[in-house]
């Protein structure tokens, strides 16, 4: 399965207001590998970003000058991305903009190229309700190095967020394992199904039991008669 990675800064909040995109960086990931097939693109968003928007991406107006337009890059992006699984993060935000620049020139919606798209922050609320689910919070969560990430750069938030949504979604593969080294070095990953075996239920011995029980009891004694599976036993 072929997935994309997407990210965007942009030069103000509000495509509708008219903002515009100002840097686009795209991972890409074959059967949740990064393959180094990515793309990058500054625009020439053909206005000044707002100062606050500045201040996040640190892209000066007068480096995109004579960077190219959305136009000038529009149809190798979209075949770039077309039937691939996109995963962003906050993927209204980016959409919305996406589609404003592919209204603009008189294209269909960014989602009519694309196979489906992927929301990381909802996914992360799903997952960590009530919890900071920013692209730095899941970073510094899931054990992502962003050390690097000073201002927001889209190839940069790209590559950051692909580790992050590998780390998010590695229990779905828990019963798959990968064989064959030489496989694995060839770019070739055979996958075995645990799924189709019966593991043999293995129970304790009468004395591994009673040497468990021993352990309980001291861990009983030891905080007042307060251990939790104590307290959950019922009354006789």
């Amino acid at each position: 399965m072929r997935q994309i990675v997407l990210d965007t800064e942009t030069t103000g909040l509000s495509a509708e207001g008219g903002d515009r995109i100002i840097e686009i960086g795209c991972v890409e990931l074959v059967a949740r590998k990064l393959t180094s097939n990515n793309r990058h693109f500054y625009l020439n968003p053909g206005r000044d970003s707002h100062e606050d928007a500045l201040k996040v991406h640190g892209i000066s107006n007068e480096f995109l000058r004579d960077k190219p337009k959305f136009a000038a890059v529009a149809d190798e992006l979209m075949e770039y991305l077309r039937g691939a699984e996109i995963i962003i993060h906050n993927a209204a935000f980016d959409v919305a903009f996406l589609n404003k620049e592919l209204e603009l020139l008189g294209k269909p919606g960014f989602r009519s190229f694309v196979g489906s798209v992927t929301d990381t922050l909802a996914m992360a609320k799903e997952m960590y309700p009530g919890k900071r689910n920013s692209l730095d919070a899941l970073c510094d969560r899931l054990g992502v190095d962003n050390s690097s990430r000073t201002l927001h750069g889209a190839l940069l938030d790209a590559e950051l967020l692909a580790d992050v949504y590998i780390n998010l979604t590695r229990g779905q593969d828990a019963l798959l394992i990968d064989v064959g080294a030489s496989d694995a070095v060839a770019g070739i990953v055979t996958q075995v199904d645990l799924r189709q075996f019966t593991l043999p239920v293995l129970l304790a011995s009468d004395q591994e039991a009673a040497a468990h029980e021993e352990v309980l009891k001291q861990l009983d004694k030891a905080s007042g008669g307060k251990t939790l599976w104590r307290l959950a036993q019922p009354v006789a």
